[in-house]
């Protein structure tokens, strides 16, 4: 079915305002970003990367500047995402080495097509019961030895200092234009719009899913980053 333009426009404008939101979280973006680098400066010189939950382009765009060679695929159930993220890479001049692709992990042809996946803060929307099964779909579409990178908000919400880092939490908020309502439904959402696991739960289900000795390389308040090798 051929999508109206207008909708492609709502979508598209939605996409470039979270974009202008998340601009007061760069200092946390480009300090991950930064170390995601590192840890893949001896991936193969033509690597092959999957960006799951692609966004407007971010690790994309940080990536294909420091790896000339390296392609990507990425993908997004959001349309207006993608659009935007079409727009950023053809200005950037890389969109010749992307494709993207409007779904899900599972919408990417199976097989061990890829060297590198990643997956930068969408794995909280995903609900417990198919987390598992949602890592096992980007580790089974790395080749062995692949590396897999995930960003996603995990704590443990039954933690006693949970209320301290709440307070952090808010902050972060308030910067991205949080209103006085959803600040003091923070709680809320955390324990039952997303899903928020604790660290020690993310990393077991990594290993069930194929990955090798995850390594916890990141932490910026709620936010946790892990690397591991395909097994």
């Amino acid at each position: 079915m051929k999508t109206e333009p207008t909708i492609i426009n709502h979508f598209t404008d939605a996409a470039k305002a979270y974009d202008e939101k998340n601009q007061q979280l760069m200092p946390i973006a480009e300090n991950m970003h930064f170390l995601i680098r590192l840890i893949l400066k001896d991936a193969p010189v033509a690597a092959r990367v999957l960006c799951v939950g692609v966004g407007t382009g971010a690790e994309i765009l940080s990536l294909s500047m420091a790896f000339p060679e390296w392609t990507f695929v990425g993908v997004d159930p959001a349309i207006g995402m993608l659009e935007v993220c079409r727009e950023r890479l053809e200005a950037a001049g890389v969109l010749p080495r992307c494709e993207l692709i409007h779904g899900y992990v599972h919408d990417v042809p199976q097989g061990e097509n890829f060297d590198i996946a990643l997956s930068i803060l969408v794995a909280h929307f995903v609900k417990r019961e198919e987390r598992l099964e949602f890592y096992r779909a980007m580790s089974n579409r790395l080749y062995p030895k692949g590396i897999l990178i995930d960003a996603e908000i995990s704590y443990d919400l039954d933690a006693q200092e949970l209320p301290l880092m709440l307070k952090n939490w808010e902050s972060i908020q308030s910067l991205m234009g949080a209103t006085p309502e959803s600040i003091a439904n923070l709680s809320r959402v955390l324990r039952e719009m997303l899903t928020v696991l604790p660290p020690v739960e993310v990393e077991q289900m990594l290993r069930q899913s194929g990955i090798q000795l995850p390594v916890r390389f990141f932490q910026s308040f709620m936010i946790s980053g892990w690397y591991g090798v395909k097994a």
